[in-house]
């Protein structure tokens, strides 16, 4: 038996953090995350960040040097092309850094994998199995209002810019369903964990 590699995903807001944490605390499971390999990709210094600035100019960085995230996100959202052109400079180092993470985690038999764009930046090849959290969208919605203080205008452009939720969950191999309460979603976890890919 190989070793199981979970790729977790889901749309924005659906409750990835909230999963992950539960594998990584009570379960004790390696989780390595695709936003902290972002961040740092962007981190002060970096070359992403250099072109970031080069190209959309100096309100990028905020007084610190760190990345404007609040700007670049309200250019990327709604503005398709440059989405993509942020990703083809973020993408390739994320999955650098997953690269490097998991041949310290050869002897690990369940590593998790925390990629919201698993589909849209193609890293399914490096999962053996997928697993995606949903909700209902008015759930997403609140939740996504709530958590990031948006609009609810600012809220939809988010969720629009990623691959609809139902097509995600039509390839995963689990579902992950956030509806009702937490012990309700842990325990749908647990099942899934056990019964294996």
């Amino acid at each position: 038996m190989g070793q199981r590699i979970i790729g977790l995903t889901g749309g924005i807001a659906t409750g990835k953090s909230t999963v992950s944490q539960y594998l990584q605390t009570v379960h004790q499971l390696p989780v390595l995350d695709a936003d902290r390999y972002a961040r740092q990709a962007v981190a002060p210094g970096s070359p992403v960040l250099a072109a970031i600035v080069h190209r959309y100019g100096d309100t990028m960085r905020q007084p610190d040097g760190t990345l404007n995230r609040l700007r670049l996100g309200e250019l990327v959202f709604n503005q398709p092309a440059e989405k993509t052109w942020l990703e083809q400079q973020i993408h390739p180092l994320v999955r650098q850094c997953f690269r490097a993470a998991m041949a310290d985690l050869s002897q690990a038999p369940v590593v998790v994998q925390v990629i919201p764009l698993l589909f849209e930046a193609g890293l399914t090849d490096q999962v053996t199995e997928i697993w995606v959290v949903a909700c209902d969208p008015a759930q997403q919605l609140q939740r996504l209002m709530a958590r990031n203080h948006l609009t609810p205008e600012q809220a939809q452009a988010r969720i629009q810019s990623q691959m609809p939720l139902g097509e995600k969950i039509a390839r995963a191999d689990v579902i992950l369903e956030n509806t009702t309460d937490l012990p309700t979603l842990f325990r749908q976890v647990d099942e899934a964990l056990q019964k294996g890919p």
